[in-house]
């Protein structure tokens, strides 16, 4: 391409390449046609060369600025990515923190009670019966209740006089009132029961006139379990007493937690003869002792104050 300027001598004409190769054809291309291409009359209206060259610059040689579309060749507008919906909370969960507060407190509890467990376990049988309340120890306020009765050996025949009521110890027939869970609806005689006692035993007692129900939960108490016996007691001056050897707890009822205390303490550890059994005793109700009843040699006689 070639242009022309006007005044003076003629020159020879400025080349400007447009860096692009002219078509086949002879036809110029398409970024000519801005600028350059006009004809050379047009061209002298400006007035000077500099101003050509300006123009040719703003035809196919001048750069588009990035990011903007220069016609046809242009890059596409980038996507707008899509919005993430934005999650608005409902509100705490009631019921999730109410679940793990009462794990929590379960947890608690077992690992309290486990303490507490280890505790009691590590007590003397003595410490715990000790810590009943209203609990009576014979064997420190008053051993006459204990020992054998004046003159006499621990294996007496006849009937005898106790100095408490039930009896908590002292001399005895030698027959023991079987004692194996065995609930007796009608009193049985203090003799055969002391030597039960000897042999470990709880004794629960109760007046006559005690409620059915009550006398029934006593008995489920009793019933079926080794070391314990019950039955009504003559003259009890409070609704239900309970014996062990050299122990007493009086209650006025079978709904007081102390009682499960009590067994729980003194059966079999309360004994004066570890390991002599609770059956093979007198089975029969009735107040007077029976004497030289078959059986009743087989257990050896315990020395003095056994």
């Amino acid at each position: 391409m070639s242009i022309s300027t006007s005044g003076g001598e003629q020159r020879r004409p400025s080349v400007v390449s447009t860096g692009k190769k002219a078509p086949a054809g002879g036809k110029p291309a398409e970024g000519e046609k801005g600028a350059g291409a006009k004809p050379a009359g047009t061209a002298a209206k400006s007035g000077s060369t500099g101003k050509a060259g300006a123009a040719g610059k703003s035809g196919a040689g001048a750069r588009v600025p990035a990011g903007r579309s220069g016609g046809g060749g242009g890059k596409k507008p980038q996507q707008r990515r899509p919005v993430t919906p934005v999650r608005v909370s409902q509100g705490r969960s009631w019921g999730s923190i109410g679940l793990f507060v009462a794990v929590g407190v379960v947890a608690v509890a077992i690992i309290g009670y486990g303490a507490y467990a280890v505790i009691q376990n590590g007590k003397k049988w003595e410490d715990k019966a000790a810590a009943i309340d209203g609990i009576v120890n014979f064997r420190e306020s008053d051993p006459s209740a204990v020992n054998p009765l004046p003159g006499k050996e621990s294996h007496v025949a006849g009937p005898l006089t106790y100095k408490v009521n039930p009896p908590v110890g002292s001399s005895h027939n030698n027959a023991w009132q079987n004692c194996m869970g065995d609930v007796y609806d009608a009193p049985i005689a203090n003799e055969h029961a002391v030597h039960s006692l000897e042999h470990g035993a709880v004794w629960v007692t109760y007046k006559s006139d005690l409620p059915a129900d009550q006398v029934e939960q006593l008995a489920s108490k009793v019933r079926g379990n080794e070391f314990m016996l019950m039955s009504p007691v003559q003259n009890l001056d409070r609704p239900i007493s309970l014996q062990a050897w050299g122990y007493q707890l009086k209650l006025d009822s079978a709904t007081d937690g102390r009682i499960d205390d009590f067994i729980e303490a003194l059966r079999q550890n309360a004994s004066m003869e570890p390991g002599a059994p609770c059956s093979g005793g007198i089975t029969a109700t009735g107040t007077t002792p029976r004497d030289n009843v078959p059986g009743d040699q087989q257990q050896p006689v315990p020395p003095a104050g056994g």
